[in-house]
C-alpha cells in the first residue's frame, strides 16, 4: 500500500511538472545520468541512465555524463524541450527509497556571477543546481527539469571518504528498476498521443 500510495504521489508531480509541455508533445527530449561510479551509490544515475539507452524514440536522447558538468551544462545549449536528471539524493529515507524533484535554481546574482567566472564550475565534477545555473547563464533556455532521485546507503562510519568503492548497495541496485519504470511514465507523458512511443 505505502508503494502505490508513492508511486501515486510520483505521477502527481510528474503531471503537475510536465502539463502544459506536454499538451504539444515534445519533440526533444535529454535524459541525464550523474554521478560518479567510483564512489559506490553515487553512480546511482550512471546505472539507470546505462540501462535506459536505447530503450525509447529517437527524439529522446540518454547519456551518461557521470561527472562531465561542463559538458550536461553545454548539451543544454542543443535545443532540448525538456530535461530529465538522475542522481543519488541523500534526503534522510531508507535507501532505494526514489524521489520525483523539480530542481530549484539559485538567485539570479549567483547565476551572474556564473557567468562572470566569479563562481567555478568544474569539469570533472556534478552539482545539478550549479550545472542548471551555469546552462542559463551561457543563453540556454529554461525547459521543464525533473531529478529522479534515490536515496544512498550511508557510508560506514570506519570508510575513508577518500576510498574508492565501485558498485551500487544492494537497496539502491534494485531501485534501479524501478527508477526505469518512472522514466518510462515520463517518456509516455511527454509523448503522449504518440503512435511511435514504445518502451522495454
Amino acid at each position: 500500500m505505502e508503494r502505490d500510495e508513492h508511486q501515486q504521489g510520483l505521477l502527481q508531480a510528474l503531471e503537475a511538472a510536465f502539463e502544459q509541455a506536454a499538451r504539444g508533445g515534445l519533440r526533444r527530449l535529454l535524459v541525464a545520468g550523474i554521478g560518479n561510479i567510483f564512489l559506490g551509490d553515487d553512480g546511482f544515475g550512471c546505472a539507470v541512465a546505462q540501462r535506459a539507452r536505447g530503450r525509447y524514440p529517437p527524439g529522446v536522447e540518454v547519456i551518461d555524463f557521470g561527472i562531465r558538468g561542463l559538458e550536461l551544462a553545454y548539451a543544454l545549449l542543443d535545443g532540448y524541450e525538456a530535461l530529465i536528471l538522475i542522481d543519488a539524493v541523500p534526503r534522510g529515507g531508507s535507501p532505494g527509497t526514489l524521489y520525483l524533484l523539480k530542481p530549484l535554481l539559485p538567485p539570479e546574482d549567483q547565476a551572474a556571477d556564473l557567468a562572470a567566472g566569479k563562481l567555478g564550475l568544474e569539469a570533472h565534477s556534478l552539482d545539478p543546481v550549479r550545472v542548471l545555473t551555469y546552462a542559463r547563464a551561457l543563453g540556454a533556455p529554461a525547459v521543464p527539469t525533473l531529478l529522479i532521485g534515490c536515496e544512498p546507503t550511508p557510508w560506514e562510519t570506519d570508510t575513508i571518504e577518500e576510498e574508492l568503492q565501485m558498485g551500487l548497495s544492494p537497496p539502491v541496485q534494485a531501485a534501479v528498476e524501478r527508477a526505469l519504470h518512472i522514466l518510462d511514465t515520463v517518456v509516455r507523458q511527454l509523448y503522449q498521443g504518440s503512435d511511435s512511443t514504445e518502451t522495454a
